[in-house]
């Protein structure tokens, strides 16, 4: 097992273009709420939604995957899908019921964690549908960015964006069934540690 994990390097292309999607985070709230500069939003989001599907890529095709690389890029993805829909939701771009759905739904998979770690685990494998659901809304938000210019060719974009966004939330949701699923699984199958044997797998998943 030693061996498969990936190596414990920093200074990697794709640990870099996750270290400016992480940097950009700020810019995006600004150029939304301060300067009002939609078009510069939209090409940040377009920006972040291509450097993610190309570090993986790189990750792969340049064997530099790293730990780092392991942690960094979906915690990032996780703190756009807060920033993003709560920044456009304060614009009134998009309703806050949507953004509370998502949010919640995050809240409740991170309350699963403690029954995780007391069974030796630190995560449950990404499943097809959360990938695909997460791809889904991370494409409908500049689309429907793009869709507030009073335009004919921006209604057309917006509409395609809230259909990205309509069926990413449910493809979210039911990403969220099956590790409910998952979990119970995990809980029936797997034994209960005790404290000490579940601090010496916290303590082995942090130093590899």
């Amino acid at each position: 097992m030693e061996a498969e994990l990936p190596p414990d390097r920093v200074l990697t292309v794709p640990n870099l273009l996750s270290a400016i999607r992480l940097a950009l985070i700020p810019v995006f709230i600004y150029l939304l709420l301060v300067a009002h500069a939609q078009g510069w939003a939209v090409a940040i989001l377009m920006f972040s939604g291509a450097s993610d599907w190309a570090d993986g890529k790189i990750a792969r095709s340049l064997n530099q995957s790293s730990r780092l690389g392991v942690l960094l890029d979906p915690a990032v993805d996780r703190l756009y899908m807060v920033a993003v829909p709560v920044t456009m939701a304060v614009r009134g771009i998009v309703p806050w019921w949507f953004v509370v759905t998502l949010l919640a739904r995050d809240a409740l998979l991170a309350a699963t964690l403690p029954l995780l770690r007391s069974r030796g685990l630190s995560a449950l494998p990404v499943t097809y549908v959360g990938k695909a659901a997460t791809f889904a809304l991370m494409s409908g938000f500049p689309l429907v960015l793009l869709g507030q210019w009073p335009a004919l060719w921006s209604r057309v974009v917006g509409n395609f964006g809230w259909g990205f966004l309509i069926w990413g939330m449910y493809m979210y949701l039911w990403a969220f069934v099956l590790y409910v699923v998952q979990i119970t699984q995990v809980v029936r199958q797997m034994p209960k540690l005790s404290k000490a044997d579940q601090r010496l797998a916290h303590e082995a998943g942090e130093h590899g």
